[in-house]
């Protein structure tokens, strides 16, 4: 498996893949730097080179070079320095490389990432039976984003990929025209499938699953979605081109490297917002997930195998918690940390001698805030439990659920010692 330190989308001779996930409509860089939220999407779209390759992770919306984002999955941001990110909706340039600035650029001006079109048509009420719209807020980013979801059962459980609805503060899903609010009944961030449900929903037509099909180089397949998150499905024609490939994400900012196993590989042009949506063999049954795509020259998408999808979607919605597998939504500290060095101790501001994670600055109206904390300060101590690095922090909030009461301990900027009860709320989706 090659991997590879650094990749540019212009760089020559290197073929990139990005995941199809949440589309971005809009983003606020003015509110979004008023939250000290750099790195506002860089969970949001990363780049893989060549077969069974390394990927990097890129930034949206720019946001004055601040910290890492806020919160997420235990109640933390990443806690790395930001830096202002390039513009996910401009135009892919003529050589097909991914552009890297215009912020202001409309997110549906060609195709974002430079990918050749493939065979595209709208999708037939075949292909449309079970697939849903899906649409999120991301409110901590001032921000909206879509995709798309699969149909599992009459009463809304809907599946997807964990991407398309990470950070989200509020989802709403699109079934035949009709809307629902959704919630997340438990996602697998490691093997990138989420499961929600929808509400007050009932009589949905369920998606036609091929769970038995042996898929094989060279079949017929077809990848539908909501392409470009245009509202409407459009269906792209194409044939198995690999199997069981692997592409690993490369950590950039606050988004961690992940790595794919065991994707079904086409050529059909599969675009953003396409991400959650069928791969569909030749009788227009479900075998993939559509997850990742080319970001230049030839179309080049991966899915998920949907037995591997399945697997997991039965853990989640047995409630079975553990391993990859988180179930609802994370709690919530709203926090953003600063750099530490090695050793757990802040590296820029607070009282350097005292070990423990450091805080960058703090949600408004957050329980951070409500306790007092404010950038600068060093949690030290939650429970009675030593905390002496962000990974500590994360770690101790990741075992505790929304409305849990922990005593939380800091020294601030002065160097003093305080304790307080503090009530963790519900974060955006991890």
């Amino acid at each position: 498996m090659a991997v590879m330190s650094e990749i540019n989308g212009s760089g020559a001779g290197k073929d990139h893949f990005t995941k199809r996930q949440t589309l971005l409509v809009a983003a606020s860089t003015v509110v979004a730097a008023a939250l000290g939220v750099g790195c506002v999407f860089a969970v949001q779209d990363a780049f893989a080179a060549g077969d069974a390759s390394s990927a990097q992770q890129y930034t949206g919306q720019p946001a004055a070079g601040l910290h890492g984002g806020y919160g997420y999955g235990g109640g933390y941001g990443g806690g790395v320095s930001g830096q202002s990110g390039s513009s996910s909706g401009s135009a892919g340039s003529a050589s097909g490389s991914a552009s890297e600035s215009g912020s202001d650029a409309d997110p549906f001006g060609g195709n974002a990432y430079g990918q050749a079109s493939g065979t595209t048509t709208a999708a037939t009420a075949a292909q449309s039976r079970g697939i849903v719209l899906i649409d999120t807020q991301l409110g901590y980013q001032s921000a909206e984003a879509a995709g798309t979801g699969i149909v599992l059962t009459a009463s809304g459980e809907i599946l997807t990929n964990n991407h398309v609805i990470e950070g989200a503060t509020s989802i709403t899903v699109t079934d035949a025209g009709k809307t629902y609010t959704a919630t997340v009944v438990g996602d697998d961030p490691t093997d990138d499938i989420a499961v929600l449900q929808l509400q007050g929903a009932s009589g949905l037509a369920t998606a036609r699953l091929d769970t038995t099909h042996s898929v094989s180089e060279g079949e017929a397949v077809t990848g539908v979605g909501n392409a470009e998150g245009g509202g409407t499905l459009v269906a792209a024609t194409g044939e198995v081109t690999g199997l069981d490939k692997t592409i690993t994400t490369e950590a950039e900012q606050s988004a961690a490297s992940e790595t794919l196993h065991g994707l079904i590989e086409t050529d059909a042009a599969i675009e953003p917002g396409d991400s959650g949506g069928p791969l569909f063999d030749s009788s227009n049954k479900v075998i993939g997930i559509d997850t990742a795509a080319s970001s230049s020259g030839a179309a080049d998408g991966y899915a998920i195998p949907i037995t591997t999808a399945l697997v997991i979607a039965k853990e989640i919605e047995a409630g079975n918690a553990g391993g990859n597998i988180n179930i609802g939504y994370p709690a919530f500290l709203g926090i953003e940390l600063g750099e530490t060095d090695a050793s757990g101790l802040g590296s820029a501001q607070g009282d350097a001698s005292s070990a423990g994670a450091q805080i960058a600055g703090v949600v408004a109206n957050g329980p951070a805030e409500e306790a007092g904390l404010s950038a600068g300060d060093v949690i030290t101590a939650i429970d009675g439990t030593a905390v002496d690095s962000a990974d500590a922090l994360q770690s101790v909030l990741t075992a505790h659920a929304p409305g849990d009461d922990v005593s939380l301990t800091w020294t601030d900027t002065a160097g003093q010692s305080h304790t307080a009860l503090v009530t963790l709320t519900q974060g955006p989706a991890a």
